[in-house]
């Protein structure tokens, strides 16, 4: 594996798994402190790295934006359901 598709995984596996422990927090503590523009603002910065990844031909790109995009819709459905928490 080339050095630059090393560092590209590498950031990709960054990216997408530092959203988990948001999901965590948000199932045990509830999705108060997270307000809804930010996530559909992240939302949406990340559907756009993802269009780009596809433009581009990125695997890397691709499938950590279309993890992380899965991953905030979580985030979004578990606020929704736990808002009061």
């Amino acid at each position: 594996m080339p050095l630059i598709d090393f560092i590209g995984t590498i950031a990709a596996v960054c990216t997408t798994t530092a959203f988990i422990p948001q999901i965590v927090k948000i199932r045990r503590q509830g999705g108060r402190d997270l307000s809804y523009p930010m996530l559909f603002l992240y939302l949406t910065g990340i559907v756009l790295w993802l269009v780009y990844g596809l433009m581009i031909h990125a695997a890397a790109v691709i499938w950590a934006n279309a993890a992380t995009a899965f991953l905030v819709g979580v985030a979004l459905v578990l606020k929704s359901m736990h808002a009061n928490r």
